[in-house]
């Protein structure tokens, strides 16, 4: 992972350019699946934004979305945005 503190925001419909190839390895929240299962729930019954933080190829990024879906591997964004799981290092509430 890059040294960057603090991670870019950048918006939802960006992550698309987004490249995840690379092989990062990322330091994950301990409770990073609950936190992803919580924020599913509550984007999906309530609406509710959470802060996605995340490192793709170009560094750390930070999205403020609901999450619709979690997967085994990705998480899915409205309009059929995905994340891969092992990238993502925290969601914030």
């Amino acid at each position: 992972m890059q040294s960057q503190t603090s991670p870019e925001l950048i918006e939802k419909e960006s992550i698309a350019q987004l490249t995840f190839n690379e092989a990062i390895t990322v330091k994950q929240h301990p409770e990073v699946i609950a936190q992803l299962q919580r924020a599913s729930l509550l984007g999906n019954a309530e609406r509710i934004k959470v802060s996605i933080i995340f490192v793709a190829d170009s560094g750390l990024k930070r999205v403020d979305t609901t999450i619709w879906a979690v997967g085994t591997k990705f998480i899915c964004l409205k309009g059929g945005v995905w994340i891969p799981i092992p990238r993502i290092v925290e969601v914030i509430f």
